[in-house]
């Protein structure tokens, strides 16, 4: 038996590349009034992404609860050395708690590392990828624990929002608020820096935003993987692509889409490059 890689919707990993990988995903939920959905289980990207831009009712989401984790936990502990649980920043979600009140609850009977990624999205979804690749490689819990932690630091993000609109409704402004005046004439570029969302600069238009996207990639240096994440506009992530292959090739570019339980604070239209040197 090896050890085994769990993390949560938030890393925006393919369902069919987590299920080639054996990685779990417990999801995240997002809420329309009174309907509750699993992310991604209940609800498709598509489906919510109508729904985010012409529902009158604007979403939001909830955590895993200790149960989902406990019930997960338990569910993989019969064909695992131990379990890495690698979670969204604990800075703009409660899930990575979730993860750790579960732990606590199952105790020393179930060897249990849980680690906040302080990223979200692909950066996320890039750790629990090469951790699972080490995992696989035979490395025991804490070996595979202590490479995560140390992979931490070397993730790079950069988002290029179409507004800053669905962040102020989600409450997930954080730092960003300073733009917030510039809403209707900018288009935000994020990054993050210490597990929050801040402000990287500002571009008058999608064009410019996305040039520096590809500047971001090219000057980034000794990419070991590079990941596009889109959410209504594959045609941009392709075209980015394409223009980023000469420096890190194509078809090792990981191309996902950011779902429901992100999408509700982002918003349509968002373009993310996410780097791990």
């Amino acid at each position: 038996m090896a050890v085994k890689i769990v993390t949560d919707s938030t890393a925006d990993l393919p369902q069919n590349l987590a299920r080639e990988l054996d990685i779990t995903v417990v999801p995240v939920y997002v809420r329309f009034g009174n309907k509750v959905y699993r992310d991604r289980v209940d609800i498709s990207e598509d489906e919510f992404y109508r729904r985010l831009q012409h529902d009158s009712i604007h979403p939001n989401t909830m955590q895993p609860s200790p149960q989902d984790f406990i019930d997960t936990y338990k569910k993989l502990s019969d064909r695992a050395d131990g379990i890495v649980s690698i979670h969204v920043t604990g800075k703009l979600s409660g899930t990575f708690s979730s993860a750790m009140r579960a732990k606590e609850t199952l105790g020393e009977k179930y060897p249990i590392e849980v680690i906040d990624s302080q990223v979200v999205t692909m950066g996320l979804g890039q750790i629990a990828i090469a951790a699972n690749n080490i995992a696989q490689s035979g490395e025991n819990l804490r070996e595979v624990a202590e490479t995560v932690k140390k992979m931490i630091p070397r993730i790079r993000l950069l988002g290029l929002l179409d507004t800053l609109k669905y962040l102020a409704l989600g409450g997930r402004i954080g730092k960003v608020k300073a733009l917030l005046s510039l809403i209707l004439s900018v288009k935000p570029l994020l990054t993050m820096k210490n597990g929050e969302l801040v402000p990287y600069g500002r571009v008058r238009s999608r064009s410019q935003g996305i040039e520096r996207l590809f500047d971001f990639a090219r000057d980034a240096g000794n990419i070991q993987d590079l990941a596009i994440i889109y959410n209504t506009t594959l045609k941009e992530a392709h075209a980015l692509a394409d223009r980023i292959d000469p420096i890190f090739p194509k078809e090792r570019i990981q191309l996902s889409r950011l779902g429901p339980a992100l999408g509700v604070h982002a918003g349509p239209g968002i373009l993310f490059v996410s780097i791990r040197v």
